[in-house]
């Protein structure tokens, strides 16, 4: 079996398309053509009929007579008039075999073919009663045919130069959809090589294959983050864990040389705490993951004024015995918002967890919700040192650290993971300065 490419197939379907419809518009023209002739041939037998009816009350047989005579020139055999008996016989004028017009139970206009004189050639006629006689009056249709054919010769012309535009159409198309694809294709066979920076570049006129490369590029822009970001995380892992694992080491084998239970007891110790620290980052690099390959069908809709409550219910005694005064400030009237509840609630936890850190002694913190445009806005503000604008971009990256953070324990996840689970609501994370301190938001689109 013939397996016919995507490009070939479209050409076929063009071609037949213009086949089908030049066949369709052709047989329509035919018909239309045709009974218009009809039409006119109808009108203008039915006319000559009714002058010669006229002359027959007039002037009776013989004035008949003597009208169809002088109206047939000689030699015409192309007209038919004629005067029948009912027995048949031919009274005046020039007629076929007729024989059969006297049987004719049916008056009126008619098609058909006729006998001798006219060897059975096609005719147009008008059978009319007049007194006890028929009248019927006509043309051969000889010339009519010969327009009819040329008409259609015209037309079959027009329907071959009308499938060879058709066939060049369907050549065009197939060109221009296999340039279109063909963009495509390079593309897509560019980053399986492995170049993530090509794109499929948009000709900006809104149709499907348009539509086709914005979706395709912002797939590989996703594509090419995800890979920047796995990078970044495996070198980031490798590094980051280095030490913690190499403190794990030497610990486990202090603990192992230590002769005194005392000692041991608190080598072992140290060695939970460095156990603990490469837990979680392992647990919070599992969350960033979790998050970003969410489906949106997990995401229900629910208050944000009842979660936020929640959290601060639950934060309030530990900032208060870290010695630290809490404030939970809720907007009222926001709508319910698509969110999935168990990450959001770990963002909002990981930026007061940050708040915690880097507040110090006797500083405020405040989670806030508030209604921003069209976004709700979850933010935790602090009177901490803050971040300067230039390292901001620093602190949202994996495993991104401040030099004053160095000292703290940490893996530089938390906030990465807030970024992600800002994505996943189609959201965003913005730093900004309290003057002193910093304001740590997660905004995210009320309707969606």
């Amino acid at each position: 079996m013939i397996r016919l490419s995507v490009t070939a197939r479209i050409a076929l379907l063009s071609i037949l398309l213009a086949l089908v419809s030049n066949l369709v518009l052709v047989a329509f023209v035919w018909k239309v053509v045709r009974d218009d002739a009809i039409d006119e041939l109808r009108r203008d037998t039915i006319e000559q009929s009714d002058a010669l009816i006229a002359v027959y009350r007039s002037g009776g047989l013989p004035a008949l007579g003597r009208t169809i005579r002088e109206a047939r020139a000689p030699g015409d055999l192309s007209r038919i008039v004629a005067v029948i008996a009912r027995d048949g016989r031919l009274i005046a004028g020039v007629g076929p075999e007729l024989d059969g017009f006297a049987r004719w139970p049916n008056l009126g206009f008619r098609i058909r073919a006729i006998g001798p004189p006219w060897s059975e050639r096609e005719a147009g006629y008008a059978v009319r009663q007049i007194g006890p006689y028929r009248l019927v009056s006509g043309r051969v249709l000889d010339d009519w045919n010969a327009e009819q054919r040329g008409i259609e010769r015209a037309l079959a012309a027009a329907m071959l130069l009308s499938l060879a535009l058709g066939v060049g159409g369907g050549l065009v198309v197939t060109r221009y959809v296999g340039r279109r694809l063909d963009r495509v294709a390079d593309v897509i066979e560019g980053v399986a090589a492995g170049d993530l920076s090509r794109r499929v570049v948009n000709a900006a006129s809104g149709d499907a294959f348009d539509r086709l490369a914005t979706r395709l590029n912002a797939m590989l822009d996703k594509t090419e983050r995800l890979m920047s970001e796995l990078r970044i995380v495996t070198d980031g892992l490798a590094h980051d864990l280095r030490s913690p694992l190499a403190r794990l080491r030497a610990k486990a084998e202090a603990a192992v040389l230590q002769a005194d239970p005392a000692q041991r007891e608190a080598a072992m110790g140290g060695l939970l705490i460095e156990t603990d620290l490469v837990m979680r980052m392992l647990s919070t690099m599992i969350e960033i993951t979790r998050a970003e390959s969410v489906s949106r069908d997990r995401l229900a809709r629910i208050d944000p004024a009842t979660l936020v409550e929640e959290i601060a219910d639950l934060y309030a005694p530990v900032v208060e015995d870290a010695g630290m005064r809490f404030e939970a400030i809720v907007a009222t009237g926001l709508p319910p918002i698509v969110l999935h509840r168990e990450l959001m609630t770990q963002a909002i936890a990981n930026l007061i967890d940050n708040a915690l850190r880097h507040a110090g002694v006797g500083g405020e913190i405040v989670l806030r919700l508030a209604m921003a445009g069209n976004a709700a806005r979850f933010q935790v503000e602090d009177r901490g040192p803050g971040i300067a604008e230039a390292d901001r971009a620093e602190a949202l990256r994996r495993f991104g650290r401040l030099d004053r953070a160095r000292s703290l324990p940490g893996a530089g996840l938390g906030m990465a993971l807030v970024e992600a689970v800002a994505r996943l609501h189609e959201g965003r994370v913005e730093l900004q300065d309290n003057a002193p301190g910093l304001i740590a938001a997660i905004v995210v689109p009320i309707s969606r």
